[in-house]
């Protein structure tokens, strides 16, 4: 086998037809046979019967042109099916596969870690007799931690990168959970102190997650590989509240605290040695995943250590563009309705249907399993419509209207439901298609300014913890007036549709000039 362009040794080329000249003849150029209009291919022992060429043997052809990049992987330049089925292998044994999978069980340990509460919250309330407007104030300690921390997480993330910062968010995450029973034992304040360190440390998690993802796919896998890491995030929730009524009946109420703790910590010792925070650091990426990827991506590049990045974020100027302010509304508002799920809804379960505890945390379940399967076909679906040629910010427009919309009229469902299985029927298709939004505004941070995703992302969050905060305590305030969670439901609904309205006008998909460049 040659490569192409490449002259063929101990070969002479086959004599040229009597309309060509001689001295073509005698020094064919390797190029004109390629690309002559109407001749045949490059051929070498090629010869002539009655004035026709006959070509040997499959076997003896000279190879087609290769590609000057690698076909992306599950891209087929021939549309052959052996083709596709390679390009799929390499994805799955791939390297950024590894990360996005590393990325998934940091945030399945992230939710866990939070979502404990929202099941000991019940038996901590009629062991200390907590009101349902105290029990809000407890949910809600840890998004005071989280309150402070997206910012200052998100520049740090874009200045030491996402595998360092990730890093010491989990160890400080599953130290501050480890901690929770003889915090406990001490005082209630020292208590939601290791709460509010909890929020502080996770703060860091989903700035930390798009930072790796921007660095370790090119576009075209972005949104896949934010579905693969968020599904580990809604998993988390699954884990969280279906093991930890089992582990609290055998081990007491703080057992899963100590198990999930521990889990952290474990995962530390993996991430620090296998996972490397740039695809050129890492020692075992083969050439093919690395050109693959540098090609794909079209971000500005990490300048670690420069003045650029060394440099306070223009915040006046983030704030003044309306794409951010779409971003922060849609934040705003994914996080509200996100938190009032995941911390009511066994309480919810338990006072409107009257099921028990272990129960209440199946129903509340099962739609995060839901979340965590759409999600990833949700980012499926958005890097197919862009590879088809979708605009970039008609697709991202479409996702997250479908991650609004959607949750709105299923909460109407929710409101109207006589039963709990048909409940947490309407739940699961609310919670399912609130992952649509993963294709949304989590990657749109990416697209529109690549340099300070991780300040943008923190921003957003900040205005989405408020809602956090707004909406956990509210539920519980309106459930102390108005003795039920079904108006609360209705007031959600409509801010999901006015949120979806305000993001189909002002949400871009293209990279919007923050620096005063161009």
């Amino acid at each position: 086998m040659t490569l192409p362009g490449q002259l063929l040794p101990l070969t002479r080329p086959p004599p040229a037809p009597p309309v060509l000249s001689s001295r073509r003849s005698r020094c064919p150029p390797p190029a004109a046979h390629a690309h002559a209009r109407g001749s045949p291919p490059p051929l070498w022992r090629a010869y002539r019967l009655n004035d026709r060429f006959l070509h040997p043997p499959r076997q003896f052809r000279a190879p087609a042109r290769a590609p000057r990049a690698p076909t992306p992987p599950g891209v087929s330049a021939a549309g052959g099916g052996e083709a596709r089925a390679a390009a799929v292998a390499e994805f799955v044994t791939s390297e950024r596969v590894k990360v996005a999978a590393m990325l998934g069980l940091a945030l399945a340990l992230c939710n866990a870690d939070r979502v404990v509460m929202s099941v000991a919250i019940v038996p901590l309330s009629q062991a200390y007799g907590w009101t349902p407007s105290f029990a809000g104030v407890v949910q809600s300690s840890f998004l005071w931690g989280y309150l402070m921390s997206p910012i200052i997480g998100g520049a740090l993330v874009d200045y030491y990168g996402g595998k360092r910062v990730m890093a010491y968010g989990v160890a400080l995450w599953s130290l501050a959970t480890f901690l929770s029973p003889w915090a406990a034992g001490r005082s209630i304040w020292l208590f939601l102190f290791t709460r509010v360190l909890l929020g502080i440390a996770e703060g860091v998690a989903l700035p930390s997650m798009n930072n790796m993802v921007l660095r370790w796919f090119p576009n075209t896998e972005r949104s896949s590989a934010v579905g693969i890491a968020m599904a580990g995030f809604q998993l988390g929730n699954t884990i969280g509240l279906l093991l930890s009524p089992i582990i609290m009946s055998r081990t007491g109420i703080f057992g899963p605290f100590v198990i999930f703790g521990l889990f952290g910590f474990l995962w530390v010792l993996v991430w620090i040695p296998a996972i490397s925070g740039t695809p050129a650091e890492h020692a075992q990426i083969s050439a093919y995943e690395l050109e693959y990827i540098t090609k794909g991506q079209k971000l500005v590049k990490p300048q670690i250590g420069s003045a650029k990045t060394k440099k306070v974020p223009p915040f006046s100027k983030l704030l003044s563009k309306w794409p951010t302010w779409a971003l922060i509304s849609a934040n705003a508002m994914h996080s509200w309705g996100y938190f009032v799920i995941l911390s009511w809804m066994p309480v919810y379960f338990k006072t409107i249907y009257h099921v028990n505890l272990r129960e209440a945390a199946w129903f509340s379940a099962l739609p995060w399993v839901m979340m965590a399967v759409l999600g990833y076909v949700a980012g499926l679906v958005s890097d197919t419509l862009i590879r088809n040629g979708t605009n970039i910010t008609l697709t991202r427009k479409i996702m997250q209207s479908i991650g609004f919309l959607g949750p709105g009229i299923a909460l109407l469902g929710l409101n109207a439901a006589k039963s709990p299985i048909i409940a947490s029927a309407w739940l699961t298709v609310a919670v399912g298609l609130k992952s649509f939004g993963h294709s949304g505004f989590l990657v749109n941070l990416q697209e529109i300014a690549p340099q300070y995703a991780g300040v943008l992302h923190g921003m957003s969050n900040t205005a989405g913890t408020f809602a956090a905060i707004l909406g956990t305590v509210g539920a519980g305030f309106f459930v102390d007036r108005m003795g039920s969670f079904r108006g609360f439901l209705i007031l959600t609904s409509l801010l999901y549709f006015s949120s979806a309205l305000f993001w189909d006008i002002f949400a871009t998909g293209e990279r919007v000039d923050f620096d005063g460049t161009g």
